[in-house]
């Protein structure tokens, strides 16, 4: 007999965004112009390659992605996508609708050939940035109505946290994720990997809340310590992969430790 463990509740206020608009909509239009430029380098074979995500290869990874962009390009397919996810969410009893919701996505694109796939994502990327940005500051401060479960805590999160931040995380570590399935090297410059990884750098030290000193590695690597923690080093990539639940790519690192802290992605 398994026994299914219920997940806390945060009884912190909602987490909200610390991102200018600004910064966020150029970090936003960045991810998506990389998403695509990635996309057209992928051969007839790497569409089939697995990824880290149990039961998605890249095509499927593809697929969701599109996915998110459709839900924020148009406030319909918000509404539509949403509700479908949370009727599924709760006939399965399950505490959160983020899986029913990529499951849909996934399967709502399964079906477009691999030009149709690049063609809708390109097409996507100025309706999602402009859904993204219309959304009006009284709008983005309320809570979004479903909880989120990150570390095994169900938290909430204001819908601003969501659009500027989570919305890009997201893009960014599939990005990673055909990379790593497919070996092509992935394009990383501090400008802008840089500045998503502080953002994860800092939630995730707000997080745990404990002296900490951490070395990242590669060209969006840098130095950040609070107090006098003991020295954590890995590459920058990785450590976005270990605090997202994902393994290390590459190194042999283990999530241990401060490192066992998980920042939304």
């Amino acid at each position: 007999m398994t026994t299914t463990r219920t997940p806390e509740i945060s009884r912190y206020a909602p987490r909200t965004a610390s991102l200018d608009r600004d910064l966020a909509t150029q970090l936003a239009v960045t991810e998506y112009q990389r998403g695509e430029e990635l996309l057209t380098q992928l051969s007839a074979e790497h569409w089939s390659a697995p990824t880290v995500n149990t039961g998605w290869d890249v095509r499927a990874t593809a697929g969701h992605m599109i996915g998110m962009m459709e839900m924020m390009g148009s406030l319909a397919q918000l509404i539509y996508q949403q509700m479908a996810a949370q009727r599924v969410a709760r006939s399965a009893g399950a505490p959160v609708s983020i899986d029913a919701l990529t499951a849909l996505q996934v399967r709502r694109n399964a079906g477009l050939t691999v030009d149709e796939l690049i063609g809708k994502y390109r097409t996507l990327v100025p309706k999602a940035v402009r859904g993204r940005q219309r959304v009006p500051a009284v709008i983005r401060r309320r809570t979004l109505p479903e909880r989120q479960l990150v570390g095994g805590r169900l938290e909430r999160w204001t819908l601003g946290y969501l659009i500027d931040v989570v919305l890009t995380r997201d893009p960014f570590m599939h990005r990673l994720d055909i990379h790593a399935a497919t070996g092509l090297p992935p394009q990383i410059t501090g400008e802008h990997e840089g500045r998503i990884i502080d953002g994860v750098v800092q939630e995730w030290a707000e997080r745990h809340g404990r002296p900490y000193t951490l070395h990242l590695t590669g060209p969006a690597g840098g130095h950040w310590s609070t107090g006098t923690g003991d020295p954590i080093r890995l590459d920058a990539l990785d450590f976005c992969r270990v605090t997202s639940g994902r393994p290390a790519a590459t190194s042999n690192v283990e999530p241990a430790g401060l490192l066992t802290t998980a920042v939304p992605f």
